[in-house]
């Protein structure tokens, strides 16, 4: 059984339209992504004027299959025609050795 892969992407944000980037966030990279086979999960992350969206893949096929998805590149150019996005962008991918996790909104009080 292959490794679960981590696939993270860093972006720059104008801040001022955060709540714009937010909105495609739930409202179309979300549905997007859950649409892919092998898709488990997704972390909407940032400070300031930085983006990092953390995705969960099944394997490295299941992970690559997502670059190479006429889905995610519309998506892709969707969300390069808003505007709101900022330099620098990178993708990486990393291979999960162990994890852990409190149960997600229950955390140590």
């Amino acid at each position: 059984m292959e490794p679960l892969v981590v696939r993270i992407w860093r972006t720059g944000l104008d801040e001022s339209r955060a709540p714009e980037y937010e909105d495609f966030a739930r409202t179309i990279s979300l549905p997007m992504f859950r649409r892919h086979h092998g898709f488990l999960g997704v972390l909407f992350t940032g400070v300031g004027a930085e983006r990092a969206v953390i995705t969960l893949w099944s394997d490295q096929p299941a992970a690559a299959a997502l670059d190479a998805s006429a889905d995610y590149q519309a998506t892709v150019r969707a969300i390069e025609a808003t505007g709101f996005l900022r330099p620098p962008q990178r993708v990486e991918q990393l291979h999960v050795h162990s994890s852990w996790t409190e149960p997600l909104g229950h955390g140590p009080s």
